[in-house]
């Protein structure tokens, strides 16, 4: 696990390289077919080397929750282990490993109508008296859940008016914890410069290899419109809005650029929670052996 640009996918295929794993991805964009510039899915030949579960499973107009995630990763591993190899869990939606791990409530499927007032909401009011309407019936979720977060707050709105009650009082059953022993490997650069250069410099390389065409496929489909989940992801909310006229391509970068940093900063603070975790600094190069080595002393390998 790691923020985006961390270098993930190159460390898992590397370790696929070395041990029985078989890889599942833990990323909310990489499941949708047709998006692969802008989530930095990993090439075909890769993926035909080093196969992926959960990638390219939907459409981007279907929706797919951290409990479909749950569901199927669980299926995936008692699978994969069953045939004798290990789930390699790679990806930095860390909604989605907090739910494998810790399990989830029994909350409310989605309401379209109630999500798109929501979205209506945020457009004509903005995203900080969304919040404090949050703080307002649940004090103890605005105050984890960051301001900048549109998709959460969103959600924890949506259950309230479904249900009557508060995110916070809904969450407190559980389903079962992952029964498995986890091996947590945090990787990131240690130098949040490194990082925040990585991004801008896949922002140029999405640039290069075309990607305002792969958002023009997206954006010239009839079922496809700005409040898909799909479409709201970090890089093609601006890309959109960029499509839309909102504003020119130089600011769509800067936006998105922007963008991307924030959600790596709420990706790192999520990771810091994480006391079980074992960080590695992808900053200067990729600590294959490093990495290599904690996991034969974990799993008391020889090399």
């Amino acid at each position: 696990m790691g923020p985006t640009a961390a270098g993930k996918t190159d460390l898992a295929i590397e370790l696929a390289k070395r041990f029985p794993v078989e890889i599942i991805s833990v990323d909310s964009a990489l499941v949708y077919k047709g998006m692969d510039i802008g989530t930095a899915k990993p090439s075909k030949a890769e993926l035909e080397q080093y196969p992926h579960h959960l990638v390219d499973i939907i459409e981007p107009t279907d929706s797919y929750s951290a409990g479909s995630f749950r569901q199927d990763a669980l299926a995936l591993m008692a699978d994969i282990t069953a045939r004798g190899k290990i789930p390699l869990l790679v990806g930095g939606t860390m909604l989605y490993f907090n739910a494998l791990q810790n399990g989830l409530s029994d909350l409310p499927t989605a309401e379209p109508a109630i999500r798109l007032k929501l979205a209506k909401e945020v457009e004509q009011l903005g995203l900080a008296h969304l919040h404090q309407r949050l703080a307002d019936i649940d004090p103890v979720a605005a105050k984890r859940i960051h301001v900048n977060d549109p998709q959460r707050i969103q959600r924890a709105l949506e259950v309230y008016e479904i249900t009557g009650k508060p995110l916070t009082e809904l969450t407190q059953n559980r389903s079962a914890p992952l029964p498995y022993q986890v091996l947590k490997i945090i990787l990131s650069p240690f130098e949040r410069s490194v990082l925040h250069q990585r991004i801008a410099t896949r922002y140029i390389k999405m640039m290069e290899m075309n990607f305002i065409s792969e958002v023009k496929s997206l954006f010239s489909r009839e079922d496809c419109h700005v409040d898909l989940p799909a479409i709201r992801s970090v890089g093609y909310r601006q890309a959109w809005s960029y499509l839309a006229g909102e504003y020119d391509q130089d600011t769509f970068i800067d936006k998105s650029i922007i963008a991307t940093r924030q959600m790596a900063k709420r990706q790192i603070t999520w990771l810091r929670s994480q006391n079980d975790g074992v960080w590695f600094d992808s900053g200067p190069d990729l600590p294959v052996d490093a990495v290599v080595q904690y996991l034969c002393d974990e799993l008391h390998i020889i090399e």
